[in-house]
């Protein structure tokens, strides 16, 4: 059985705890194997305040922290400053001993005020990537990714990435068929590759009432249209057509509705399109490109890369092998 402990500590939001209990610490008997054993530790015996009024206590402390196989830190209370020395302590004495640690979201700083981010590639949510890099220069930050695994640390960036992380190593230890399995309890997506983008610009359009007569209802039944054809050319003019609107009104009114113009939404839907058929066929790439609409398939690599952060290929690879 494998040891996972996780870090309370004040000020922090249930989520990113909630992450690391609902993947590490709810038991699999299904899975018919030893599962993980998780401790949720804190640094002293007193109650952890939480957002929201609430507060945690528990019975394990740093030693216990210190002595897992996983060790996760989900956050810390303040950027701008250092944790205090015992916690990072406990970090340095679990790499010292071979355990692997993750951090989620803004928890890279207190492995890089641990020293265990010198000299690797490390990531954090977005709006912290700036900051982590000037307060730790020796650190390699690569704001525009999930997660790094980058030997025995492994950072990711905002919360939801954290899950992410979570499921990478649980694909690490078990491989790709539990952690899926697990991905499809919690149901989200199975796979995430780590390269991919933080943030991916995939607006919906507003979904109005049914029979709504104005704008924003002919937007949404012409998306609907183009979904149920992604694999045909599709234009400005086809889309406007669906909607009864001039090209030139159709795009000011997408824009508005979604956020993008019609074809940047219409090239990540057929990206997204594409990740069943890479995940649960062997079609050949060129026959997917077909399949969802793109001319050639070096436009679809070309549009995939630029979308999900990595290649075809390597997507179905880390989907099949669970590789990083």
């Amino acid at each position: 059985m494998l040891e996972v402990s996780v870090l309370l500590y004040p000020g922090m939001s249930a989520f990113e705890t909630g992450i690391v209990t609902e993947v590490f610490g709810l038991p699999r008997p299904e899975f018919e194997r030893p599962w993980y054993r998780l401790a949720v530790c804190a640094p002293s015996d007193a109650p952890v305040p939480m957002i929201g009024g609430a507060t945690l206590t528990t019975p394990f402390g740093l030693a216990e922290f210190a002595a897992a196989d996983t060790v996760v830190v989900p956050g810390v209370a303040d950027v701008h400053r250092d944790p205090p020395a015992a916690v990072l302590d406990a970090l340095r004495t679990a790499h010292t001993r071979g355990a692997r640690i993750l951090s989620i979201c803004s928890g890279a700083f207190a492995l890089a005020a641990a020293g265990l981010l010198d000299g690797r590639r490390a990531t954090t949510h977005w709006r912290y990537a700036e900051l982590l890099q000037r307060r730790f220069p020796a650190v390699d930050v690569d704001p525009g990714v999930l997660y790094l695994a980058d030997g025995d640390v492994w950072t990711s960036a905002g919360s939801a990435a954290g899950l992410d992380l979570c499921l990478h190593a649980v694909r690490a230890d078990h491989g790709a068929a539990i952690a899926n399995a697990v991905a499809r309890r919690l149901v989200v997506q199975p796979h995430r590759d780590g390269g991919q983008a933080q943030y991916i610009e995939a607006p919906m359009p507003i979904r109005p009432g049914a029979g709504d007569p104005g704008a924003d209802g002919r937007i949404a039944r012409s998306v609907d249209w183009a979904l149920a054809h992604l694999a045909e050319p599709l234009t400005v003019d086809a889309l406007a057509r669906q909607a009864h609107m001039s090209p030139r009104t159709y795009l000011r009114h997408f824009t508005r509705t979604t956020g993008t113009s019609p074809i940047r939404w219409l090239i990540r839907q057929r990206v997204q399109a594409s990740l069943a058929l890479l995940e649960s066929t062997d079609t050949p790439i060129e026959q997917i490109a077909a399949a969802v609409g793109f001319d050639t398939p070096v436009t679809y690599r070309h549009h995939f890369a630029n979308t999900m952060r990595t290649s075809p290929s390597a997507y179905r690879h880390a989907f099949r092998t669970g590789g990083a």
